[in-house]
């Protein structure tokens, strides 16, 4: 069990790669805390979590822990509050996995103001907050993992989701940022790039033929990707077996960028 005794944080958690990854950890011996702004969602994400892998539960496959967090990331006061129910619950927090993120469509001449500072707050502004909340107990412990989930948008262009794209590339550039003054105090900061994964952020975009095949035309590897994909890469970031790793982006993309 690669997280075993460690206490989690997972924005974003109530769907998509955020519950992957919140049953991924649980997996791997993590004390999980889902943090999301639906409480549906979370309260979900909280019963497959704590689903035994197997008919009945044992000590080599344990039911797992978790706690629902309820969270606009945006807002300072709930971050801090969620920080507090972490300490509260388990005493220590060793891994924050800023996942939160929305996206709007839409041209950029005709992306309203409201729509831009959405965007940024929940994605960029988030990881601030959530990261701002957290290194404190980080510091006090003596370590830490953070893993910030950017996008290949904050590498190369994509049509009409102007605002996600420039929120992506502020979290490369933060990620890195963070590494450099955190690294001496043994914080790791490290950032993933999906590709195209199958969501429901995505569902709509590839319901429609043409643009799914163009993802794929756009992906050597020859599927898109799947929430576990992700998850799975958080795990390495999160584990000891990446102590040597941070300020990093690792790109999860099908080998969409190595084109």
């Amino acid at each position: 069990m690669r997280l075993k005794n460690q206490v989690a944080i997972i924005t974003g958690a109530g769907s998509g790669i955020g519950r992957v990854t919140a049953l991924a950890f649980a997996r791997e011996g993590a004390k999980v805390v889902v943090a999301d702004w639906s409480e549906a969602g979370g309260a979900e994400t909280i019963k497959l979590v704590k689903k035994p892998s197997s008919a009945k539960a044992t000590e080599d496959k344990p039911k797992g822990q978790a706690i629902f967090v309820k969270v606009d990331v945006s807002k300072s006061s709930e971050v801090e509050q969620m920080v507090k129910q972490c300490l509260a619950e388990y005493g220590q927090v060793d891994i924050l996995f800023n996942n939160a993120g929305i996206v709007k469509m839409g041209a950029l001449h005709e992306t309203t103001e409201a729509d831009w500072d959405q965007v940024i707050n929940v994605n960029l502004k988030g990881v601030f907050l959530c990261s701002k909340a957290v290194i404190p107990q980080m510091l006090k412990q003596g370590r830490g993992k953070i893993v910030n989930t950017a996008s290949i948008a904050g590498l190369v262009g994509f049509d009409k989701i102007g605002p996600y794209c420039a929120s992506k590339g502020g979290i490369i550039a933060l990620t890195r940022e963070m590494a450099v003054e955190y690294g001496p105090k043994k914080i790791n900061v490290n950032c993933i790039a999906p590709g195209v994964i199958k969501t429901a952020m995505t569902k709509d975009m590839l319901n429609d033929p043409a643009t799914a095949q163009g993802f794929a035309a756009s992906t050597p590897y020859p599927r898109l990707g799947e929430g576990e994909d992700i998850a799975m890469a958080a795990v390495y970031l999160a584990s000891v077996e990446a102590d040597f790793v941070t300020g990093e982006v690792l790109v999860v993309d099908g080998g969409w960028t190595a084109r």
